[in-house]
């Protein structure tokens, strides 16, 4: 008997990966973390350079050579023509925005053991689109949160764009002379630079690695949390939403046995009730998930991103504490109550819900 003989495995290369070298941001930073993210790019090299015969040889190249074209991989954005757009979306598109958007449902799938077909990933996609990727477009193109005509006579109290993830890229640009060695990855493999290289080009490639790890991780902490709290608090926050109206007659009160992460659901599901609804004013909930744990009543928020509270609680309990809030709000095992008004804590359940109570009829 003959046996045929093993089939030979075809020798591939790691893709190339192209992109600009010189000044980096965080949209190109972030769009290579996410492809090398992908089987088919792990491992990959990476190419940084503004030679179009050397891009030419690309298997993949973002945010260089003018050109968008999906079917050749090819996704840079900088073309006078260029209007492409997340779905239902006005914000043009960024490098990280377009590898997003053709790339993102794979790696969300990949990385949460979801099918990629199903509304969880699909509810994912868009919710990391508009609470991180968008704001990354927008930035590298140049257009501000606000319209100009409705910041036209405001100013800063305080300079906060330091901050920024955009600005942390940005800094990475500069050589202090300081090592810059990206956190070893899996996927940062076969790279152009070498930390050892005293080449200047090679020095700029590690720090843009440095660059893109950044950007990566946080994505991926974004990501891990959205996944596996926020994701699974939707139906939480929704049947604490449907039975409000067992804490206080007119809904405004919330209650939660658990920890929950509530304010974007809240809104949203406030969002889709009749504008004649009364809106929720206080979220009560356990400092802890262990028994005995004490209570904190918690303000909404006029929005999800505001300091202020649509009701603070009573201006006469803050900044108070213990036996003196007791004794001020007539509620029993009261603990404290913000100098703002923001949130309170009372030592059980039946205490909080007395300061919720009396709070919103003060």
């Amino acid at each position: 008997m003959t046996t045929s003989p093993a089939p030979k495995r075809v020798k591939t290369s790691p893709p190339l990966i192209g992109t600009h070298n010189g000044h980096f941001h965080a949209d190109e930073a972030l769009a290579i973390y996410l492809l090398r993210l992908l089987p088919s790019y792990n491992p990959s090299t990476l190419l940084r350079t503004r030679d179009p015969s050397l891009l030419a040889n690309c298997h993949t190249v973002v945010d260089v050579g003018g050109e968008y074209d999906a079917a050749q991989n090819r996704y840079d954005h900088h073309q006078r023509t260029f209007d492409t757009t997340f779905p239902n979306k006005s914000t043009k598109l960024s490098s990280a925005g377009l590898v997003y958007l053709h790339f993102g449902k794979a790696i969300i799938a990949q990385r949460t053991g979801l099918h990629p077909e199903s509304e969880d990933v699909e509810i994912l996609w868009r919710k990391l689109y508009n609470e991180f990727i968008e704001a990354i477009d927008a930035n590298d193109n140049g257009i501000s949160v606000y319209p100009s005509s409705e910041t036209a006579n405001l100013s800063k109290r305080f300079n906060d764009s330091g901050i920024t993830l955009s600005s942390l890229v940005g800094d990475l640009n500069n050589d202090f002379s300081i090592s810059a060695t990206p956190e070893s990855t899996d996927h940062e493999t076969n790279d152009t630079s070498s930390a050892s290289n005293p080449d200047p080009q090679a020095a700029e490639d590690t720090r843009f690695l440095a660059a893109s790890n950044l950007m990566g991780t946080s994505f991926l902490r974004k990501l891990n949390g959205y996944h596996t709290s926020w994701l699974p608090a939707r139906s939480t926050v929704l049947a604490a939403y449907e039975k409000r109206h067992e804490n206080d007659p007119q809904g405004r009160i919330l209650l939660f046995r658990e920890p929950t992460p509530w304010k974007d659901h809240l809104y949203t599901f406030e969002s889709s009730s009749s504008p004649s609804t009364s809106k929720v004013l206080y979220v009560l909930y356990p400092e802890s998930g262990t028994p005995g744990a004490k209570w904190r009543i918690q303000a909404v928020p006029v929005s999800k991103d505001s300091f202020e509270s649509r009701k603070p609680l009573p201006e006469a309990w803050r900044g108070l504490r213990d036996e003196e809030l007791s004794a001020k709000s007539g509620v029993d095992g009261c603990v404290f109550v913000h100098a703002s008004g923001f949130i309170g804590g009372n030592g059980s359940e039946e205490g909080a819900r007395e300061m919720a109570r009396k709070a919103v009829e003060m």
